[in-house]
C-alpha cells in the first residue's frame, strides 16, 4: 500500500512540475489546429534598443515564411536593414512559440505570458533574463491579427 501511495505521489509531483510549461503547449497546440497559413499582424519588440523608434513592425507571414515587412513609418525592411536578421527572428507567430519555449526552458529568470482568446497564439510575452538586473527585459507584443484569404 506504501508503494502505490508514493507512486501516487510521486505522479502527482511530475505533473505539477510540467504545468506551467504545457499550458504554452497546449495554446501552440491550439495555433496549429487552426491551420491559418496567412496573416497579418503587428509586432512590437520591447527592449532598451536603438531601433524602439520603428516599433510596432507591420508583417505579413503566408506558409511560415515572411511576405512582407514594415516599419511603424511605413518603410519597408528588406535584407539590408541593418535590423533584418533581428526582426527577422521573431516575425511569425510559429518563431514566438519557439522564443517562449527557450526561456521558459530556464534561459530566463521570470517569463510571463499572455494567449490569445480564439487562436492561442502569444499575445504578450514579458522576459525578465536576470531578476535584478536593469535593462535586460525583453518584451512582445502582438496586436492586429488578421486571418488572411
Amino acid at each position: 500500500m506504501k508503494k502505490i501511495v508514493w507512486l501516487i505521489l510521486a505522479f502527482t509531483i511530475m505533473a505539477c512540475a510540467t504545468s506551467g510549461q504545457s499550458h504554452s503547449d497546449y495554446q501552440q497546440r491550439r495555433w496549429q489546429e487552426a491551420k491559418i497559413p496567412h496573416y497579418r499582424f503587428e509586432l512590437r519588440i520591447v527592449c532598451y534598443c536603438p531601433f524602439r523608434g520603428r516599433m510596432p513592425l507591420r508583417i505579413e507571414v503566408l506558409d511560415g515564411q515572411v511576405v512582407s515587412m514594415k516599419d511603424a513609418h511605413g518603410g519597408i525592411i528588406t535584407k539590408a536593414d541593418v535590423h533584418s536578421e533581428y526582426f527577422e527572428r521573431h516575425a511569425t507567430i510559429d518563431r514566438l512559440f519557439s522564443i517562449l519555449q527557450t526561456h521558459q526552458s530556464g534561459k530566463a529568470d521570470r517569463v510571463t505570458v499572455k494567449f490569445h482568446p480564439v487562436y492561442g497564439f502569444p499575445e504578450r510575452i514579458n522576459i525578465d533574463r536576470i531578476k535584478g538586473a536593469a535593462d535586460d527585459e525583453l518584451g512582445f507584443i502582438v496586436s492586429g491579427f488578421e486571418r488572411l484569404p
